[in-house]
């Protein structure tokens, strides 16, 4: 029907109408249900020498219950009050008329029985016996006031215009949204030239966008370009490659996931810091992200696989993460001092690959984790000892292609996937690659085929992008090879792919 502006109202309110009634009487009901066993316990209170002797004599509480029902008993303070808020008034629905006050005395009911039998010792002190009284006094007004609004239609209305003016109070601001006479199909990405970037965010928290042209490619064992301008104190952390049209997951510390356009990011050039994250997100105190997902729609067959630093694993339908929300929602449960350091796109069918800072790795199968909710902590993953920690997650579908391993000191080394067998899960895998005196520890792994180009970034900010295939295949009990030359003092800590986009001249440029 197409109706008025007075036919709309009038469909509100008997809308409003329908919704209070039916809370306050759901609300009557379960303040009735409490009434009922406070008004035992109240009767109990008021015969309390009787019925504990009672029980003392009883041989089974089966015996001491069929006491208390067999009896009648004096009402005590129950008489007065009944008598004023009406004896019906708090009787739940569905009692004899032979329970409850009857004449001058009171026959308990089974629930109320019960309740007696269940009574501790501490509430037959004086103040425990005020509360139970007080309490019982308060919800007969509350029967009282609630019985009003089914029973008095001005009171009804009262309660609808009181709940509107509420809302009208926390929820009335100025107009955001800005009405146009044309209505136009265009969004803003609409007009953002769709083209692929490489996001770069620093351990402090900068980030920023740069186009993939902004890099030359190099030979294996370069010198590299400054990849960021950073303080002395900070360090490159993370780097992917993503279209401007891609949504970002962006996962932090604390376990909360954050929506962010790519094309929201600053444009920065080689040399620039970029831009704080908590500027781009509405991050807390001490929370900073550590892991982001570049994503484009939120298919119901595909999952988010997490990993955390102390092994453990989750996998969460990626559909629980389709509808941003402004001050992002929980992803996982994150326990003691564990941190979030991978997460993957699944599609059900994949194998996950986990591998530590002390050289060690398993592969496991996707489906030996349940799917769970946001708000689960995981199960273990793979095993670690001391002060070993998962540092990467790499999903697989088949034997395909090499993970390419680096190490701390620049060293590294691809290695066939097919060398790594699956296991059940929870296990403490197999050498992935030998952590020496000369490598240092593991900083990452990735899932190579050959024909990309890698991306290295040193704790100075150093950048170097040289080919896959430049980097020597060898097996998983071995130590690698220099992929990047590093000073004095300077560390490699992250590495990461990208799609080859130079010609052969710029490849042959240092």
């Amino acid at each position: 029907r197409l109706l008025n502006l007075r036919e709309i109202l009038q469909a509100f309110i008997l809308h409003r109408r329908e919704v209070v009634t039916r809370r306050t009487i759901f609300d009557l009901r379960k303040a009735r249900d409490r009434a009922h066993l406070l008004e035992g316990l109240a009767v109990a209170l008021s015969n309390i020498d009787e019925i504990i002797e009672m029980i003392r004599k009883s041989s089974s509480p089966a015996v001491a219950k069929a006491g208390l029902l067999e009896r009648p008993w004096a009402p005590g303070v129950v008489l007065e009050m009944l008598q004023r808020a009406g004896s019906e008034a708090s009787k739940p629905e569905g009692i004899a008329e032979n329970f409850g006050l009857v004449g001058d005395r009171y026959h308990l009911t089974e629930k109320q029985a019960q309740a007696i039998l269940d009574l501790r010792l501490h509430k037959l002190t004086g103040l425990e016996q005020d509360k139970i009284i007080s309490e019982y006094r308060e919800i007969l007004e509350k029967i009282e006031d609630l019985l009003d609004i089914l029973n008095r239609d001005e009171r009804l209305k009262q309660e609808i215009r009181r709940e509107l003016e509420e809302i009208r109070e926390e929820f009335a601001d100025p107009r955001r949204t800005e009405i146009i006479v044309d209505h136009s199909d265009l969004t803003v990405e609409d007009l953002i030239s769709e083209e692929d970037v490489v996001v770069t965010i620093s351990h402090l928290g900068y980030a920023k966008a740069q186009p993939l042209e902004s890099y030359s490619a190099q030979r294996r064992g370069g010198r590299g370009k400054a990849a960021t301008k950073v303080k002395d104190e900070d360090f490159v952390e993370q780097m992917f490659a993503a279209s401007t049209h891609d949504m970002l997951l962006c996962f932090s510390t604390r376990g909360k996931v954050y929506w962010q356009k790519v094309y929201q990011l600053p444009i920065g050039s080689r040399t620039s810091r970029g831009r704080p994250m908590v500027n781009l997100l509405p991050l807390e105190e001490n929370e900073r992200i550590t892991a982001i997902l570049p994503v484009r729609d939120y298919p119901e067959d595909q999952f988010i696989f997490f990993a955390t630093a102390s092994g453990k694993v989750k996998r969460t339908p990626l559909s629980n993460f389709s509808r941003p929300r402004a001050n992002g929602i929980i992803a996982l449960d994150l326990r003691d001092e564990d941190n979030l350091i991978g997460v993957q796109l699944t599609d059900g069918k994949s194998d996950l690959l986990m591998f530590t800072s002390a050289g060690k790795g398993i592969r496991i199968d996707e489906n030996d984790v349940r799917a769970m909710g946001r708000t689960a902590a995981g199960v273990r993953g793979i095993r670690i000892k001391g002060e070993d920690e998962v540092i990467s997650l790499i999903a697989v579908d088949s034997d395909e292609g090499q993970i390419l391993f680096a190490t701390e000191h620049g060293y590294g080394k691809r290695t066939r996937v097919s060398d790594f067998s699956v296991q059940g899960r929870g296990g403490q895998g197999v050498i992935s690659i030998q952590t020496s005196k000369r490598n240092g520890r593991v900083i990452g792994a990735i899932h190579t085929f050959g024909d990309e180009e890698i991306m290295l970034i040193s704790n100075s900010g150093t950048l170097v992008r040289t080919p896959a295939q430049d980097i020597s295949i060898l097996g998983r009990n071995t130590q690698g090879v220099t992929l990047i030359r590093l000073g004095e003092n300077e560390q490699l800590v992250q590495i990461e792919s990208v799609a080859a986009s130079v010609d052969d001249n710029d490849a042959a440029d240092d």
